[in-house]
């Protein structure tokens, strides 16, 4: 699949050598529970940035109950309210579909900025149906924020077992965005309970 020109991708700011996270999803909407995760991982990794990647949609998930991206992208920024959380939606801009795509296609326009893909741990026990989980592995380092009810579950999971000979120690965190992948993280530690889901049915 041909991505489109890096000019329409609109990244946020960024310069060598920093180290960036991604939290990547549809924001629909956007919580403190996201913001929550960002706060941990610009702490415990050692964090320049973190970027919120706001996804067209999630293959996985239906889309029938997605809002528009320009209200998902607005409401996002309104919640990260933080001057090291930026809110960026160049996934649909570049016509990308699925997260491989995307990563790699930050590789190349920054190759010198140290990312960590940051995600869930809610989705930690899905991501072996991820389009190319094994190439996200190997594209960066990947960080897994402790979720309710998945703590002792989601470092069983099918994508956690493959990966299981490169996991890192929670206390050499800090270390990871420098890493060569694979590399990964479980952060246990203080949870949010907000789910879009739950967001959503509240209504």
């Amino acid at each position: 699949m041909r991505l489109d020109a890096p000019a329409l991708a609109r990244l946020p700011a960024f310069a060598p050598g920093q180290r960036i996270g991604l939290y990547g999803g549809s924001f629909n909407p956007a919580h403190l529970g996201h913001r929550h995760v960002s706060l941990v991982a610009l702490k415990r990794l050692r964090l320049d940035r973190v970027w919120w990647m706001v996804t067209p949609g999630n293959p996985l998930k239906d889309r029938g109950e997605l809002a528009s991206l320009d209200a998902r992208v607005g409401a996002a920024r309104g919640v990260a309210a933080h001057p090291r959380i930026a809110v960026t939606d160049f996934e649909s801009r570049i016509g990308a579909r699925f997260t491989v795509q995307s990563l790699r296609y930050l590789r190349a326009r920054a190759p010198s900025v140290h990312f960590v893909w940051i995600m869930g741990a809610d989705s930690l026990a899905s991501f072996h149906r991820w389009r190319g989980f094994p190439a996200i592995a190997a594209a960066m380092p990947i960080a897994i924020i402790d979720r309710p009810g998945f703590t002792l579950t989601a470092p069983q999971a099918r994508a956690a077992r493959a990966l299981g000979r490169w996991r890192l120690d929670e206390s050499q965190a800090g270390l990871l965005a420098t890493r060569k992948p694979p590399a990964w993280v479980f952060l246990h530690g203080p949870r949010s309970g907000l789910s879009s889901t739950a967001l959503r049915a509240k209504g």
